[in-house]
């Protein structure tokens, strides 16, 4: 219960509109919820006799439902759908012993409204800015949960992520974070983008924290993930865009590789791309489902349609970046979830998923040194994991891996976590 009081004082003193604005709502309930966790017994944790997060106070991006609070994706347009019940990763949180703290700011529909909004800039919640820095950019669209944990208001926090809303967002922050395989965490309660690259995962200051969290957010339990020491690691760099990193970050990378390599992991080396199909199965699913998620929820406006209306009737407040994505996923769809557009990018994703995973199938991580989306098309796991050493900002350097299997991801990404802040790096 102290822990959620001090969460509580914390979010009020530095998550507010005049500071780092990264608080959507508090959980008027916390306290009562965390005198609860404290009496509540141990069961079915998937770890005898342990809560995995008894008392732990965490907060919830703005688009997953917690009963009682305002689900609104940061738009006002949304303002008034109040959850009437917990989304499923929400519910096994609470079964682990979770806090639910509140909810967080976020880039508004998950940074599906217009390529000119900024990272965490929504019509709600105004802009988030980033803990450590007013020069380092916040990133998006899970801002306020990345800030919050930076920050220190929470050591854990909840994101979505269809194309590096949480990895990407994490890495901005200095904070680590799992992206799971789609399809293994639920999304009922959660508003979408595109079910086929969506996922919800963890965000937290350490990624044992994180993979800790992620193994309460299951419906089932998960074995327990050890890590690959450095001299077992069989790794691949993709050098896929890599010149387009700033320096700094493409001398902690390369650096990071060296050291790996002198302890003993091996490396190959592939090119994977940005795949431009995934814009288009997030511009033709973004529309049904969201409508599928409004049907059975409290918010008034229970389509696309009248959603885009009321940006375009209220430019004030809802079109200070525009609203491109909206107009596009609302005019350029013909056919729904039947056009042919939309039908070509899945069946070209069916045979791009083998391809890739054939690639890597014998690594236990793939290093990203690049801007490249193939393993958020994909559907795989993809992780973020910080390190000791700080930028130019003082930000914790960090980066992102992906693979086939999400255990070795996992079991590799605590390898190198111990390396990364060992801050002995060539």
């Amino acid at each position: 219960m102290h822990r959620t009081q001090r969460a509580i004082r914390r979010a009020e003193r530095l998550g507010g509109p005049d500071a780092l604005n990264c608080i959507a709502e508090i959980n008027e309930a916390a306290l009562e919820e965390a005198a609860y966790q404290s009496r509540k017994p141990s069961e079915g944790s998937g770890m005898p006799g342990e809560l995995l997060l008894r008392g732990v106070p965490i907060l919830v991006k703005d688009n997953i439902d917690v009963k009682g609070l305002h689900t609104t994706a940061g738009s006002l347009a949304l303002s008034d759908n109040l959850a009437l019940s917990d989304a499923p990763v929400i519910r096994n949180l609470r079964r682990h012993g979770a806090v639910i703290l509140g909810k967080t700011n976020m880039t508004e529909f998950a940074n599906y409204v217009s390529p000119d909004m900024p990272g965490g800039y929504s019509s709600r919640g105004g802009q988030v800015r980033h803990a450590i820095s007013e020069l380092a950019e916040p990133g998006g669209s899970s801002t306020g949960s990345a800030v919050a944990v930076s920050a220190g208001i929470v050591s854990m926090a909840v994101g979505t992520d269809t194309s590096f809303s949480i990895t990407a967002c994490a890495m901005l922050n200095g904070i680590c974070a799992i992206k799971p395989p789609v399809g293994v965490l639920p999304t009922d309660g959660i508003i979408p983008v595109s079910r086929t690259l969506d996922s919800a995962g963890p965000m937290a200051d350490t990624f044992l924290d994180a993979l800790r969290m992620y193994r309460a957010m299951r419906d089932e339990a998960s074995p327990d993930v050890r890590a690959i020491s450095p001299g077992r690691l069989r790794l691949s760099v993709n050098r896929a865009n890599s010149g387009k990193v700033e320096p700094g970050q493409q001398d902690f990378l390369r650096r990071t590789i060296a050291t790996l390599r002198e302890a003993g992991a091996t490396f190959t080396e592939l090119c994977q791309e940005k795949e431009p199909y995934l814009k288009t199965v997030m511009k033709w699913e973004f529309g049904p489902m969201l409508e599928k998620y409004l049907s059975s929820s409290t918010a008034k406006r229970k389509t696309l349609a009248e959603i885009v209306s009321y940006y375009e009737e209220n430019p004030d407040t809802m079109m200070k970046y525009g609203h491109g994505y909206l107009r596009a996923a609302l005019e350029e769809t013909p056919g729904g979830l039947l056009g042919e557009e939309y039908l070509e990018a899945l069946r070209y994703r069916k045979n791009r998923i083998q391809e890739v995973k054939t690639e890597i199938s014998d690594v236990d991580a793939v290093i990203m040194t690049g801007p490249t989306n193939v393993m958020h098309f994909c559907g795989l796991p993809s992780v973020t994991v910080a390190a000791s050493e700080k930028d130019e900002h003082g930000v914790r350097r960090a980066l992102i891996l992906y693979g086939t299997d999400e255990r070795r991801l996992y079991a590799a990404a605590l390898g190198i976590e111990r390396v990364l802040l060992s801050g002995f790096l060539l």
